[in-house]
This record gives C-alpha cells, structure tokens and sequence, in this order.
C-alpha cells in the first residue's frame, strides 16, 4: 500500500486540510484519512486535487493542430476543415497514430487530464479493407495509453453513413466505414483490452451517420452500463437538415428515441433550444462540451446557463486537440459565456458561488460519468487518479486553497501542474512526464514523415 499526504485535498465536500491517501496495488483509493498527522519523511504535496477526465478526443487530430489556419478563397467553416481532416486521416498508420496518440497523451497528462474517452473512427487500411486484426487502429490507441499511462476507455465509432437520409459514404471516408455487426466484432476483440484502467464503450458517430434504427439495435447489443457518445447539434447546418430530413431537430430526434440516459454523453450539443435544453438535463444524460475546438471551428456557444438551471451534467474534451488543458477548456466555457451574455462570473450556483470551484467539479463528475469508470473524486473506491498543483508557481503563493482552483483556472498560462498520479502511478514528476523523451522523439519521427506527404 501506498499514500501521499496532503496538506490540503480537494474531497467531493470540498477543500480539507491535513488529508492522506492511501493507494492498493490495483490503483485503487483504499483510505481517505482525515485529520492526519504528518509523519517524518513521508510524501506530501500541499494542493491535491482529482484528476480530471478528458470526455472527448480523436487522438489522431493531434497531429493536424495548427495546420489548417490558412483562409480559403471562400467562406471556411467546420465543413471545409472537416474535408481537410478527412485528407490527413488518409495517410496515418497504425504506427502512426499510437506515436500520435502517446504524445497527446502524455501531454494531456502533463496539464492534468488522467483519463481519456477516445472516440476513435479510423478503422481501417488506407484502401477501405479491414486489418488482418480488425481493431488494430484502436488497439495502438489502447497500446499508447498504456505507454504513458492514461487511462482510457476506447468508444468505436459507428460510420455507415455521409448524411441524414442513409446517404453512402463518400469515398475519402472509407477509412470510417462500420455497420452495427462490425462495431460489436470490433468491441468483442478488444473485451481482453478492459481492465482497472481501460474501458470500452460505443459512440454512433452521430445522427448523419447512423441511423436511429441501427443506434437502437448497437444499444440493444451493448452490455450493460457501457459509455455510449455520440455527437450531436454542433452545427447549425447539421440541425437544419435534420429538421429537412425528419421535421426534428437532432436532439428532439433522439430523444424521441427514449434510448437515452446516464449512460450517454452528447458531444457538443451547441444548438438547442429550450426544450433541448430541459430534454438533456432530465435524460440524465453528460453533456460533452469541447471549447476549445468548437472555438477553432466556429460552432457557437453552448446554452450554459439555462442548462445548469436545469440541473444537466456537463464536462470538457479537447476534441481536436488545438489545446490539451483543461484549464483552458474550463476557462474558455466561462469566458465564451460572458462574450455571448456581456456579463461576469456566469457559472455558479446556490452554495457555490466561486466560478473554477463550480467549473472544476462539475466537469469531475460529468467526465467520469461519461467515461464509465470510478473516477472523478478522491473517495475510497475510485481510482487513486491525483494531481499536484506547484504550491513554489508565483500564481500560488500565499494562496489560501479555498482560492487555489480560481487562481489556476483563471490566472495566467503557466502550467501549474508539478505531480500527476493515474492510478496511483506517479507518471508527471515536476512537469515532465516519466517517458517525455522518447514519446517526443518518436512523435517528431512520424511528423517528419506526415508533412513530408
């Protein structure tokens, strides 16, 4: 057995001084010890705080991150970038995507993310055949969490369709392309996969491509209490043609399904309405909001504030990865709000006033919801998953904990992550991560060869 002492530890009530943790062999918390006493030469940190769930990501987008900023001869939006993706997705091995993977990975890890729910699409050879191993792609996926720690839970991606109306699939998305026997194939391969730190789940790539017939028959074949995400509503083009389509917008339409509930994450759900909005919040459901990326691709803003009126879960992604913070994700959820709102200090709520404090533990608890693990608090039962904050950053000093997560959400950019444990493995040890080298170096080596294409 493990543990670490904290002089001050964030605990689903909230900041409590002098806190030890204890840790089993399987990575589990197995003692919150309050009111301890600090013993001579024992670990000890002064600000610890849960780990924080990465709810949404396409790992292989890593790689693309800050090569599509060139302005087209027309308007660009999420489409034209989305063609551009679909070109790059072409190129990528397997080989490829796990050193990718790892990188972001590690990255993630470094600025305090500790799980990660991978939507992962790219299935496929380069010519539209499956691998001789059929999951192969999402197994090096699976294979650079391992590398570097991050626990995951893997969520294939039903693709059978290019829009709504079961239109097929164009040709340069052929790597994408599933039915609802190959997705389960493709969850059964990897069932030896799962253990205390890798779950696997399903994600109907979205309401365009997958049919509500086909998402009904995967959910009828999923086993019980498995993650299901799929996106939803993130542009307004894509709700317009749905209501073209089924006189419904998306999340009128599959909540009309009645399939949804606590198992769910609706990814971005940017545009809604106001029974959309209650709709969510009473499934049950997480939404998944990706700032970061939803500001890159000129989305819009989610309906933040009528949302939480409405009691609805929420956490963050990095999606496509422009950032790998969730400090930046949190701080651009706020700040999106106060441009669209022009007012100040938008999420909060009855008994919890502080902004980063509201923020931080809400998207705790909706990430690990979403992920389907026991993850999100430091509670005797979950994952011993545990972030240091650097109490010797400037940022920090004199800080009293109680402002200590409004001081790192919304002061400066510096990182202030010193430690970071997944699973009570110590992977982040002053800022860098235990394997940083040689995940950057072979990162390096397959860029070298990606943008040589």
């Amino acid at each position: 057995m493990s543990s670490l002492f904290a002089h001050h530890a964030l605990l689903p009530q909230g900041w409590t001084g002098n806190v030890r943790l204890h840790w089993n062999e399987g990575g589990d918390l197995s003692q919150v010890e309050q009111d301890a006493v600090l013993q001579a030469h024992e670990n000890q940190a002064q600000f610890v705080v849960p780990g924080m769930t990465n709810l949404h990501s396409h790992a292989f987008q890593r790689a693309m991150a800050g090569m599509t900023e060139m302005a087209g001869e027309g308007k660009d939006s999420f489409w034209t970038w989305r063609d551009l993706m679909y070109r790059y997705a072409l190129h990528i091995t397997p080989e490829q995507i796990q050193a990718i993977a790892a990188q972001l990975y590690a990255e993630c890890l470094r600025h305090g993310y500790t799980a990660v729910c991978e939507f992962h699409y790219l299935h496929r050879d380069h010519d539209g055949s499956f691998y001789v191993r059929p999951a192969e792609m999402a197994e090096r996926v699976i294979a650079a969490a391992e590398q570097t720690g991050m626990g995951i839970s893997m969520l294939p991606v039903l693709y059978s369709y290019a829009d709504f109306g079961e239109q097929a699939l164009r040709h340069d998305q052929r790597r994408f392309s599933t039915n609802v026997a190959e997705i389960m194939q493709l969850i059964e391969a990897l069932e030896g996969k799962r253990n205390a730190q890798v779950e696997v789940g399903v994600a109907p790539h979205s309401l365009r491509a997958a049919s509500i017939s086909q998402i009904r028959e995967l959910v009828t074949a999923l086993p019980a209490a498995r993650p299901i995400h799929i996106h939803i509503a993130e542009q307004q083009k894509e709700v317009d043609a749905c209501i073209a389509y089924s006189g419904k917008r998306p999340v009128e339409l599959l909540l009309d399904s009645e399939l949804v509930n606590e198992r769910w994450c609706l990814v971005h759900a940017t545009h809604l309405n106001k029974a959309e909005v209650q709709g969510i919040a009473t499934s049950g459901a997480v939404a998944g909001i990706c700032t970061t990326t939803e500001g890159n691709l000129g989305d819009g803003f989610f309906d933040l504030p009528d949302y939480i009126a409405a009691g609805g879960r929420f956490g963050v992604g990095s999606d496509s990865h422009v950032s790998q913070s969730p400090v930046e994700e949190l701080r651009w959820l706020e700040y999106g709000q106060r441009l669209r709102l022009q007012g100040r200090n938008i999420a909060s709520v009855t008994g919890q006033r502080k902004v980063g404090d509201f923020l931080y533990q809400a998207a705790l608890q909706g990430g690990a919801q979403a992920s389907g693990r026991k993850l999100g608090q430091l509670t005797t039962g979950y994952r011993a998953d545990m972030v240091v904050l650097d109490d010797a950053h400037p940022n920090l000093a004199g800080v009293a904990s109680t402002d200590v997560l409004n001081t790192w959400i919304f002061s400066g950019n510096d990182n202030l992550v010193r430690d970071v444990y997944v699973g009570g493995r110590k992977l982040v040890v002053q800022g860098k991560h235990i394997h940083q080298a040689e995940v950057n170096s072979a990162y390096k080596n397959c860029m070298n060869i990606l943008r040589a294409l």
